[in-house]
């Protein structure tokens, strides 16, 4: 399919690693701090791939198919100047400080259900000619080398998709805004990346779907973790 090149951009949804409000279906095995440390964790990790993959491939382990440019940016609930954030960011570009080229300062993902969060931060940044990648911070091993080709797909399809295991999905990447995807969908059940593919396949779209990858939202998922993690 011959399609225009379009830069791309990737919105990091998360949530502030607060103790009581992240990862508390963690908390039974983790306890409500233990659980916050780790959505902590995860974030820290998201963002430095998130970051790896806007450079281009400066890591050899990182390699993946070229794409256009490629720029990032954290969306935070609460919005990024709630104390919530304080010292909870790793420091520099994220926190918004001495900022690199490729990643812009953190915005608000607003009020509203996870559909309507992230529809608002698809529209806001199709609306500017790029393409928009919509992750999360809930998958340790989306890496950098899977963004990148994400991006790359991008090129060739008007929709990506990389589903999770437990039915829902890590990626959804879209050329255009498509309002269908995020209404009146069954969040956290195990029908929301089929029912998201059906429903971008009902607008003509053509969607590449990746690899299913593991997110970490429970207790089981622990064991989905890869090398280097156990222990966190």
């Amino acid at each position: 399919m011959k399609l225009p090149p379009l830069p791309v951009h990737v919105v990091v949804l998360a949530k502030a690693p607060v103790a009581g409000q992240a990862k508390t279906r963690l908390a039974p095995v983790l306890g409500l701090q233990g659980a916050a440390n780790w959505a902590q964790r995860l974030l820290h990790d998201t963002l430095a791939r998130v970051q790896a993959a806007c450079s281009a491939g400066a890591h050899p382990a990182h390699r993946a198919p070229p794409t256009t440019a490629l720029t990032a940016e954290l969306c935070a609930s609460p919005p990024p100047c709630h104390a919530d954030w304080v010292g909870r960011l790793p420091p520099g570009v994220w926190a918004g400080g001495d900022a690199a080229q490729c990643v812009g300062p953190p915005t608000a993902q607003g009020h509203g259900d996870l559909g309507q969060r992230m529809a608002r931060a698809s529209q806001r940044v199709t609306a500017t000619g790029h393409a928009v990648l919509l992750v999360g911070t809930d998958c340790p091993t989306l890496t950098p080398a899977l963004l990148r080709q994400a991006a790359h797909q991008l090129q060739h399809h008007h929709a990506v998709l990389l589903p999770a295991s437990d039915g829902g999905y890590v990626l959804l990447g879209l050329r255009a805004h498509c309002a269908a995807v995020f209404e009146a969908m069954p969040w956290s059940t195990d029908q929301v990346a089929r029912l998201t593919l059906a429903r971008l396949r009902a607008q003509g779209l053509h969607v590449w779907v990746g690899p299913v990858l593991n997110d970490v939202d429970e207790a089981a998922d622990l064991a989905h973790l890869p090398p280097g993690w156990a222990g966190g």
